[in-house]
């Protein structure tokens, strides 16, 4: 088959969590033995050279990436508000020139999936229409308007909540408008298509969660002598700030009392200069920034938190941190999607009090670590596997194609 994802960043390589949900298939489709190309805007932001890793991917996949400015502006986000129905975050993906690039690749190769990685992408579907006769899915990543609406609720000053508000509706709206637009849905959770159903979806839906390379984690074991906490993610995504600040002000300051030789690694990409700053507020932080190679951090730690408090989708980066044989503790809304079994699987924790006795616990060595460590090992390279998820997406295009 011949297939085309497009995205609103090169996904590779692939270190957060939007873009390993994106090369994963990509990889996946490549080793299934199809044809891939990538079109995808090549942000400022997220500016990657191309040309620097074209013989490190497979031969079956092509990304192309078109330089087009989608930072945030003042000015542009004003005139969004006052003479704009979109919602802006959408906007700054509508480009002419994205257009014209994906017209002129239809229009030389004949596609016969076209895969649409996010809703900032789904403007473009009238294009593919268009110009296509390739049919085409919908890759939800999370429900889009749900994040903004928690965040709405999150939210303290009250001119940001006006402005949220607005935005809210705006993406719920924007989101619901293309409801069925596709061919076929593929949400990342049961639970987002369970969203997407009650807005009305109709079209064949598969859930079909992001994998790991399951050769990579094979035979690595954890150790647990010291422990060391961390939190590894894209530190510019807003529900991952949320939680951050409410782990450090509700249980960290409390925790640190009864620990004070505990410390907290966080790494992540693009922070801004804000969170950077208020990180720098509490005792015994280490934050690392970017860093190069996430399953050498994940082994030389082996506790991950995640103390998400909004968002949908799946956190991938728990999916790896499992496959590393790390101790994961999450709020259950951080471990939505991944059905393991708490307490065996990974530990569960929604309140300030659970997660300062989770902590104790762990620190005590009152829970077996490495029996923990072993199950969530076991449990991802068993339900998880990439080449295993992208061949059962493969069946599910072919068989309704």
């Amino acid at each position: 088959m011949n297939i085309l994802q497009i995205h609103n960043k090169i996904p590779y390589p692939p270190k957060d969590g939007g873009s390993i949900a994106v090369f994963n298939f990509t990889k996946g489709f490549a080793e299934n033995g199809h044809n891939v190309d990538i079109l995808a805007f090549n942000t400022k932001k997220h500016f990657i050279n191309i040309d620097s890793f074209k013989n490190k991917i497979h031969k079956n996949i092509q990304i192309i990436g078109l330089n087009i400015n989608t930072d945030l502006n003042p000015i542009k986000a004003l005139k969004n508000l006052l003479f704009s129905k979109l919602p802006y975050n959408a906007e700054r993906f509508i480009s002419e020139e994205f257009k014209t690039k994906l017209i002129k690749l239809l229009k030389a190769k004949k596609y016969d999936i076209v895969q649409i990685e996010g809703l900032y992408l789904m403007p473009y579907i009238q294009t593919l229409k268009m110009y296509s006769h390739a049919k085409i899915a919908f890759r939800a990543h999370n429900i889009e308007h749900e994040i903004w609406e928690q965040t709405l609720k999150q939210e303290k000053s009250f001119l940001k909540k006006i402005y949220l508000k607005i935005i809210a509706k705006r993406m719920r709206k924007f989101e619901v408008s293309y409801i069925n637009e596709y061919d076929f849905l593929i949400p990342i959770t049961q639970r987002d298509a369970n969203i997407f159903n009650k807005l009305g979806n109709n079209k064949k839906t598969l859930v079909s969660p992001t994998g790991v390379d399951a050769s990579k984690y094979k035979g690595k074991k954890q150790k647990f002598e010291k422990i060391k906490l961390f939190h590894l993610g894209s530190l510019d995504w807003t529900p991952n700030q949320e939680g951050i600040i409410w782990f450090l002000e509700n249980v960290w300051k409390e925790l640190i009392k009864t620990y004070p030789n505990l410390t907290f690694s966080i790494a992540g990409r693009n922070a801004p200069d804000w969170l950077i700053y208020k990180l720098k507020e509490y005792k015994n932080i280490i934050y690392l920034g970017e860093i190069d190679d996430a399953i050498k951090f994940m082994q030389e730690h082996n506790v991950m938190l995640v103390p998400l408090l909004s968002g949908s989708g799946m956190r991938i980066k728990i999916i790896e941190g499992m496959a590393a044989g790390n101790i994961i503790l999450s709020t259950s809304k951080g471990a939505e999607g991944i059905h393991g079994k708490k307490n065996k699987d990974f530990i569960i924790a929604n309140t300030k009090d659970e997660f300062i006795n989770s902590i104790a616990s762990i620190t005590n060595k009152k829970i077996p670590l490495k029996e923990i460590s072993f199950n969530a090992q076991q449990f991802i390279l068993n339900n998880f596997d990439n080449f295993t998820i992208s061949e059962r997406l493969i069946e599910f295009y072919k068989n309704n194609y």
